[in-house]
């Protein structure tokens, strides 16, 4: 694969776009087992491909979420379990979706313009959970079910390949 993402018209919704985008991570990354290149290029991929305000992912590392690869400003570098809405994803272990984070009881702010938010798990093969994708807007409500799919589907597949 090369090192540019192709969408074509169809793909201006979100759905056709993550149907785009999935095949081509997969021809970037397949046969790739390091996490941090994995979540690396997915990172990059997502924030390329929607423009989100942040992506990244969180790992667990002696019982807090430490700050993996990402795209976007700076962010926080540990949170514990239950803290935000990464933490209370890995607490809850679920897909959270926050449409307006100001709202969302305990939210750190890492930074000002985030609006909306939405995390999910990240397994590894073994079915064993290891971190969390977190992806911010800084626009409000712009997460849905549609969001949690396309996302899901990526991560189902970094799961596969993971040596984590």
């Amino acid at each position: 694969m090369s090192e540019s993402l192709y969408f074509t018209a169809a793909a201006n919704d979100r759905a056709a776009r993550y149907a785009e985008l999935l095949p081509q991570l997969k021809a970037l990354l397949e046969n790739e087992k390091d996490a941090i290149v994995l979540y690396a290029n997915t990172a990059a991929a997502l924030k390329e491909a929607f423009g989100f305000f942040w992506v990244g992912f969180y790992r667990v590392v002696d019982n807090q979420l430490v700050l993996g690869p990402f795209q976007g400003p700076i962010a926080c570098n540990r949170i514990q379990k239950g803290r935000g809405v990464c933490g209370k994803a890995w607490e809850m272990n679920q897909t959270i979706i926050v449409a307006n984070v100001d709202e969302f009881p305990g939210h750190i702010a890492c930074s000002s313009e985030s609006k909306s938010e939405i995390v999910l798990p990240v397994y590894n093969r073994a079915k064993e959970f290891i971190g969390v994708l977190d992806v911010d807007s800084d626009s409000y409500n712009d997460f849905s079910n549609i969001d949690e799919a396309g996302l899901s589907a990526i991560l189902a597949f970094i799961s596969e390949n993971i040596n984590a």
